[in-house]
């Protein structure tokens, strides 16, 4: 079914009586998304089954080709966007995968026919950085160890939170005290080519910096330096490019949380006892969930698995609804996510 502009933002009141909240629903996931409610989804976030990867049963993942699997996955994926409301967002996660020696690039295919087909933005490709990718030895190629999500949109007012957004890694103890922040840059004026009364002001600058980290009036700053970095951009008379010029250096001052980077940093999970052979890792659902939705929005897994997404939106008290079409791991996630409680606001902030 084509997705357009009058799809509505939201289901009808008697269109909600019927939408499957908090449930996991066993079968092909096509045929039960074409049965939900138009608009009833804040968010799709799910990983679907690689193309020839693993033995998953039957379903999408077993195409002839990667021209069949894609088809296969675009027909989900209109399906996602009619049960999207407009102010949602849907992100996929697709492997790649060899073949005669060579990188099919699956996952961007995927995504390049998704905007060519429907009217979406893809507003991030997300790279998961796996801290511990299983350890195969090739003699001509590197190691796989990272995986895109690709961030769909399909309006301008989609919700966004980015004070929850991407984890960064933890900085080192002494520099989020402010112990040695800067001090490369001393060694640095002393090494340029400023005059000495240009390395006097740009040391005394530099303390004042540092100093203002140190009391938590700025988060960060960079220094640049006349001979030693790049002219900064959008500098103008009066800006940083004039002051680099007139005294030899510039600081950049940084306010609030560091910049946020389009990468997760998470290992891969395993679940004892568990039939699903890629465990999607609860880190990285609880990322996204954070990112895109309030709490009592819908998450929506079309290809549910070991359970994780319904997993992570019960405890960050999101409503549900997973599709899953092997039976075993629908057992397996209804009752991993009975199991699941919500956390309490200080306890989900603390994990952070």
């Amino acid at each position: 079914m084509p997705y357009t502009d009058d799809t509505k933002a939201s289901a009808s009141r008697a269109q909600a009586e019927t939408f499957p909240l908090d449930s996991i629903l066993c079968g092909e996931s096509l045929d039960l998304l074409q049965k939900l409610p138009a608009g009833v989804a804040d968010l799709v976030l799910t990983s679907p089954p690689y193309f020839h990867q693993r033995d998953y049963g039957p379903g999408i993942g077993n195409e002839a080709t990667q021209e069949e699997y894609i088809a296969t996955l675009l027909k989900v994926f209109g399906e996602c966007l009619r049960i999207l409301k407009r102010t949602g967002s849907l992100v996929f996660n697709i492997g790649d995968k060899y073949e005669r020696q060579s990188l099919l690039l699956v996952p961007y295919r995927f995504a390049i026919a998704a905007l060519t087909q429907f009217p979406v933005r893809l507003v991030n490709n997300i790279t998961w950085v796996k801290l511990n990718p299983t350890p195969r030895h090739f003699q001509r190629r590197l190691v796989s160890s990272s995986e895109p999500f690709f961030h769909f949109v399909v309006s301008n007012k989609y919700q966004y939170f980015p004070g929850d957004f991407l984890r960064q890694p933890s900085l080192p103890r002494s520099r989020r005290r402010g112990r040695g922040i800067g001090h490369r840059y001393f060694q640095l004026i002393e090494a340029s080519t400023l005059t000495a009364e240009q390395k006097a002001k740009a040391r005394s600058a530099l303390e004042a910096a540092i100093a203002e980290v140190q009391k938590g009036v700025i988060s960060d700053f960079r220094m640049k330096i006349r001979g030693l970095h790049s002219v900064p951009f959008g500098g103008r008379e009066g800006g940083r490019n004039i002051r680099l010029e007139r005294d030899g250096f510039t600081i950049i001052r940084m306010h609030g949380e560091r910049l946020k980077r389009d990468v997760i940093e998470s290992p891969v999970e395993s679940l004892k006892g568990c039939p699903h052979r890629a465990v999607f890792p609860e880190a990285l659902a609880k990322e996204f969930i954070r990112l895109l939705t309030h709490p009592g929005d819908v998450v929506v897994d079309p290809f549910l698995g070991s359970g994780t997404t319904a997993v992570a939106a019960k405890k960050l008290g999101r409503h549900y609804l997973g599709i899953d079409i092997n039976p075993d791991y629908c057992v397996y996630a209804r009752d991993r996510v009975s199991r699941a409680t919500r956390q309490t606001p200080l306890l989900d902030a603390g994990a952070w």
